[in-house]
């Protein structure tokens, strides 16, 4: 059940509506702002976000099918053959038949791929922290632990069926 607090952020977004006050609008600036910074400090590598989080992702779990490993990296499965398509392209992962069922694809990250995500993880750390530059050390942490509990705040919503979005 929301909080009072909740509720009257949402009364007072219904009588005035300032955008650049909404949550929603916010997030999406700040979304913006990582993707810019990211590729920014990571163009070299010509890898999006997602890549390579689906790349992390297979370094620590190789041998995941398409589902599991969009599940991990919390995007859509049927979107992440697309990206799985272009990683595979580029030479950086590849898909095998599972022995057990010839159907099943499983992926994993290829010598080429992990030279990309090592190589990347310094960058990445540093977009990281300039993505939290305006803010002190304290900000910080207090932002990433409420983006978290936003976050799994929606997960039941997801798992019910109903899609929070979308996000490439």
């Amino acid at each position: 059940m929301p909080s009072t607090s909740v509720n009257t952020l949402a009364n007072a977004f219904a009588s005035t509506f300032d955008y650049h006050a909404a949550p929603g609008h916010l997030i999406r600036r700040a979304h913006q702002v990582a993707v810019s910074i990211f590729a920014e400090k990571t163009a070299a590598f010509d890898i999006t976000p997602v890549q390579f989080a689906m790349l992390n992702a297979l370094m620590d779990d190789p041998g995941e099918d398409q589902i599991t490993l969009a599940g991990k990296v919390a995007f859509d499965a049927a979107t992440s053959g697309a990206v799985i398509a272009r990683l595979e392209a580029k030479g950086l992962l590849r898909r095998d038949a599972d022995p057990k069922d010839k159907r099943r694809k499983l992926l994993t990250a290829t010598v080429e791929g992990e030279k990309v995500v090592i190589a990347m993880k310094a960058a990445v750390a540093e977009v990281q922290g300039q993505i939290m530059q305006p803010l002190t050390a304290k900000e910080a942490q207090q932002l990433t632990a409420l983006l978290g509990k936003l976050v799994a705040g929606h997960d039941e919503t997801a798992k019910t069926g109903v899609k929070v979005g979308d996000i490439s």
